[in-house]
């Protein structure tokens, strides 16, 4: 028999969330027409135009990996290369999906702080070499929320936007988690995105309650030529395109997509202080977002994955990952931590 009782290993085990759903039930009404020219996708592109309070293009995907490859291939040549954290996701999770769409563009890893690159590392990279043997920088790409769970404040945003204006780069931000990055620092979107300089921003439907579903937003519109050229070339193009943009509409038209955010980062906030007293156990890192990363005796992990926890531990050795997600109970949280006090003794 099937366990089907929550976990913490990713926050995309998590089912659809009832706007989401709903809105796609609707969507399911009738006839429509096809490849996105149906009023489901304008409406999600109005919302999101109104969300961010600017006239940005919108293009809808079916994951991360495409969103994030795709809109990266649209701001360099092969010949170029784009900088970004050693633990960005482009770097580690997309199998060569980057390089591929842009048919070659290097990535070139930059030291982070907390996972999170500064303006000191993107220079140092960028003006590593300027030979005509290397490949020249033009994108820094952002993750935020970032793959350890901290989140880019504006300030930070704005020095890193300086930079790259300063250095002739494209702004690129991966926001798999961005919904998670506004509820965190309680900040409008455009005040994360466009007014602090970022040029692109793929927003995360997936993680946020969507079943599949990535939104692409170019605030530089210029840098959206042919962009939907590029997404039908890669496969991206949905035929039935109000399956991909309706529960957008659902998630954005009464501030779902906040609300769930914010109850993921609380479920976070709620188990680091039920463990973080804990003796052997240690936060890696600050917890701003909706994940928790835990430095614990393998043991430990060993005992907890022994009572049916399923975490992550690409993080090194003794760290473990736990996400909580926008359907997270916190009667859960409470399980978790009060098995892991249990097996450390406390």
């Amino acid at each position: 028999m099937t366990d089907n009782s929550q976990q913490f290993a990713s926050d995309n085990y998590s089912g659809i969330c009832p706007e989401a759903w709903a809105a796609m039930e609707k969507a399911n009404q009738g006839h429509e027409r096809a490849y996105g020219d149906d009023q489901w996708t304008e409406r999600a592109a109005e919302y999101f135009r109104e969300l961010f309070e600017t006239d940005c293009e919108v293009f809808f995907a079916f994951n991360g990996t495409a969103a994030n490859s795709l809109a990266l291939a649209s701001l360099c040549q092969s010949y170029h290369s784009v900088i970004c954290s050693e633990t960005a996701h482009v770097e580690t999770d997309e199998c060569g999906a980057p390089e591929f769409f842009s048919n070659g563009s290097k990535l070139l890893t930059a030291r982070s702080v907390d996972g999170k690159l500064t303006p000191e590392s993107i220079r140092e990279v960028a003006l590593k070499r300027q030979d005509i043997h290397y490949p020249k920088p033009r994108v820094v790409t952002i993750t935020q929320a970032t793959e350890v769970g901290t989140v880019y404040n504006p300030d930070e945003l704005k020095a890193i936007s300086a930079t790259c204006k300063e250095l002739g780069l494209n702004l690129h931000m991966d926001g798999a988690r961005f919904s998670n990055a506004c509820a965190s620092l309680g900040c409008t979107p455009a005040e994360l995105t466009w007014k602090a300089g970022v040029d692109v921003l793929c927003f995360g439907g997936t993680k946020n309650g969507m079943a599949v579903g990535e939104a692409i937003l170019f605030f530089n519109r210029a840098l959206a030529d042919d962009f939907d050229y590029r997404c039908k070339q890669a496969g991206q193009l949905a035929s039935k395109m109000r399956f991909l943009s309706a529960p957008w509409v659902g998630l954005l038209e009464d501030g779902a997509w906040l609300r769930y955010g914010r109850h993921a980062n609380h479920c976070a906030q709620l188990l680091a202080s039920l463990v973080g007293d804990l003796p052997g156990v240690e936060l890696m890192f600050p917890v701003q977002a909706n994940g928790v990363f835990l430095q614990m005796p393998e043991a430990v992990l060993e005992a907890l994955r022994a009572k049916g926890w399923r975490f992550y531990t690409f993080i090194g050795s003794g760290g473990a990952r736990f996400m909580c997600s926008w359907d997270t109970e916190e009667t859960r949280v409470h399980e978790l931590a009060a098995d892991i006090r249990a097996i450390v003794g406390a």
